[in-house]
């Protein structure tokens, strides 16, 4: 193959952003932990003239339009796009792809202006395009253990016992890896694929961070791209989502938050305080430990499948995609039994969230009966679900009747994407959604089944979740009849499951047969008008305290730090969000340390570390402070070291005009001594 890697930052605004994922309104961005990449891996055939995109991005989930238009900018025959990676900790929506492209024209118009994840998204691929190098894949696969838990267990045992008996846990534990080496021997990259939610971050959480998986990201490529700062270097390592609808990171399980006892139960409640104070906690004392324990985990586990993987990927490459009206899909169960998908609606559990992050109010777990009151705020704000929508959804209450709400667009999508990527035996189930953990076994099976009775045996199927737009859960049947929270966002009803095991042995028969021109495009989305509307407060004119100017110090570091301590400086600061505007890459911080034999000082650590965080509050009358912090880790290396902030503030230069004014301050040398 030619084999093509690249990585480009999506970080975008680290302050003033509500984090999505968690929908907690008072989760609001306040700083960075570590910055968001964008990772693009191209596949071709020898010719150039087949090739497959995967594109792997820290970002929440799909957006739909961002898909449609990094489509428009790239243009060529891009079969589809599809995610692979997702965050709950981010300020933005998200999307990423896998497709085949034969084209990369330079000025194609397109509707992209200064969206952080498409240009991320465009950025990657173009580089990954400049790398193409002949080169080999190779796949492994092997158990990740301590390193997951089924977050609603009483849903999957509601699954048939024949089925669960075939089956040593509650999740699956396997990862998947492929490997990518230059034909020269040059290590290019790798792809992961594991069930696990980047959820070891939890809602009380304020910078924006890639979570366990971003962290194992971060240890494969600082191996790797050894002497490089974080964030650069040629080697990249993405960590993508599987089938981790029901699986949590919070290895500890669900815990009364006042009590300690355990939660564990259909409803997830507390004898005291309800299902508010039942949470899941990590293998950690806090969330940064539990997001480093469940990151290196997974990390570790990818290296040993990467060092000895041997299985090499032959073969040639196709891709097949449609889009399917997911809200009206007839489903045949059998020779005499046919049943249909649904208009996209969320149950009353929907609002209860998880054990990974709670929801509001006294919505609990397991709801198979709407709530009186609720029902009657639905009706006035929203409008009563009709009854088609009511029975079609049984034994769901419906919260949201999302189908059927069009203003000021539709609140979810009718129109999804269903692609397979096969990379020679490598088949990638690119699903745009969060299946569980048996719907995904299921889905693999009936896959594997398609292929081997047409002419094509020994795939391995992989599920890469949260592909081409984000439509929610994906649950079994079983499961949907009890509706915990995955069941209640299993929006296209209890037949949703069914109907994409359809669409997609239907797919693999294609790709078998060497048929995919013959299959139907299907309804293309509709791609809608979005005003540049903005919630987020606007950016004023910024002061510093009297007699103290940007970039100063409030409170210094200490002389001397020892190992496993924290270096802390305070600065007079600015919104982040200014750099935001100003910089595609911009450092807020740096880590430097000084050399006695050239007398300079050198960068060791950018913000892009994990050992650092930035924190930004605001102040009143426009003034507002920075804080960094450098966790310094065993090891490091005694001298002579510096923190450095760098900022942009908004001055006004005349009546009409404020501009933009850059700055930087640093912290006094302090000394790491030896332990």
């Amino acid at each position: 193959y030619l084999v093509g890697v690249g990585r480009a930052d999506c970080t975008g605004p680290v302050a003033q952003v509500p984090l999505m994922g968690y929908a907690n309104p008072d989760q609001v961005g306040g700083g960075l932990l570590s910055r968001l990449y964008s990772r693009a891996f191209i596949v071709a055939d020898a010719e150039g003239s087949e090739r497959v995109v995967f594109v792997s991005a820290d970002i929440g989930m799909v957006s739909q339009r961002v898909r449609l238009e990094v489509r428009a900018c790239k243009g060529g025959e891009l079969a589809s796009f599809g995610i692979s990676l997702g965050t709950p900790q981010v300020p933005r929506k998200g999307w990423g792809w896998t497709g085949r492209e034969r084209v990369f024209p330079d000025n194609l118009p397109c509707a992209l202006q200064t969206d952080t994840p498409c240009l991320a998204a465009l950025q990657s691929i173009d580089i990954a395009h400049e790398n193409m190098k002949r080169g080999r894949l190779f796949i492994n696969r092997g158990t990740v253990e301590n390193s997951q838990i089924n977050r609603s267990p009483f849903s999957y045992l509601e699954n048939p016992e024949s089925e669960r008996s075939r089956y040593s846990s509650n999740t699956d534990k396997e990862m998947v890896l492929l490997k990518m080496v230059g034909e020269d021997g040059h290590e290019l990259g790798l792809i992961s694929w594991f069930a696990v939610h980047p959820v070891s971050m939890n809602n009380s959480n304020h910078l924006v961070n890639s979570d366990n998986v971003g962290y194992a990201s971060y240890l494969f490529e600082q191996e790797k791209n050894k002497g490089m700062l974080p964030g650069e270097g040629s080697f990249v390592a993405a960590f993508a989502s599987s089938n981790l609808g029901d699986v949590s990171p919070n290895t500890r399980g669900p815990l009364c938050a006042n009590t300690g006892e355990s939660c564990d139960n259909p409803q997830s409640t507390c004898p005291i305080g309800g299902a508010a104070m039942c949470m899941a906690r990590g293998p950690g004392n806090d969330m940064f430990e539990s997001t480093r324990i469940i990151g290196q985990n997974i990390y570790l586990k990818a290296k040993e499948l990467y060092e000895n993987a041997s299985q090499e990927v032959t073969g040639p490459l196709s891709s097949a995609h449609q889009w399917v009206n997911m809200s009206d899909v007839s489903v045949e169960l059998n020779a005499t039994h046919t049943v249909k998908t649904c208009k996209p609606a969320l149950g009353h559990s929907f609002a209860a969230g998880t054990i990974d992050g709670v929801g509001a109010f006294n919505f609990t777990q397991g709801s198979v009966e709407g709530d009186p009151f609720w029902d009657q705020i639905r009706d006035q704000l929203l409008g009563e679900p009709s009854n088609e929508t009511k029975a079609c959804h049984k034994p769901k209450p419906i919260l949201f009747n999302t189908g059927e709400m069009s203003w000021p667009h539709p609140w979810h999508p009718d129109i999804v994407d269903v692609q397979i990527a096969a990379i020679g035996s490598l088949a990638i189930l690119a699903v745009p959604g969060e299946f569980t953990t048996m719907s995904g076994r299921r889905l693999r099976e009936a896959v594997k089944s398609e292929f081997d009775s047409h002419g094509t045996p020994g795939m391995n199927v992989v599920i890469a979740g949260l592909c081409n737009v984000y439509t929610h859960y994906i649950t079994t049947y079983e499961e949907y009849q009890v509706q915990r929270y995955e069941a209640a966002s299993t929006i296209y009803g209890p037949h949703t499951l069914s109907a994409y095991i359809q669409l997609y042995r239907g797919l693999a028969k294609a790709i078998a047969l060497n048929a995919t021109q013959e299959l139907s495009r299907g309804p293309e989305p509709p791609l809608f008008n979005v005003t540049s509307l903005t919630l987020l407060p606007s950016l004023g004119v910024e002061n510093a305290p009297a007699t103290k100017t940007f970039g100063d110090v409030l409170e210094e570091v200490r002389p001397e730090y020892r190992e496993r301590e924290v270096a802390e400086v305070t600065f007079v600061g600015a919104n982040p969000r200014n750099s935001a505007e100003n910089a595609t890459e911009h450092n807020f911080l740096t880590v430097e340390r000084y050399s006695n034999i050239s007398s300079s000082w050198r960068v060791v650590l950018n913000d892009a570390s994990w050992d650092t965080r930035f924190y930004w509050s605001k102040g009143s009358r426009g003034q507002s402070n920075v804080t960094i912090e450098w966790h310094i880790p065993a090891g490091t290396e005694p001298g002579v070291y510096r923190l450095r902030y760098f900022g942009h503030y908004k001055k006004r230069a005349s009546l009409f005009r404020i501009i933009t004014v850059p700055f930087e301050g640093s912290s006094s040398a302090f000394q790491i001594t030896a332990p």
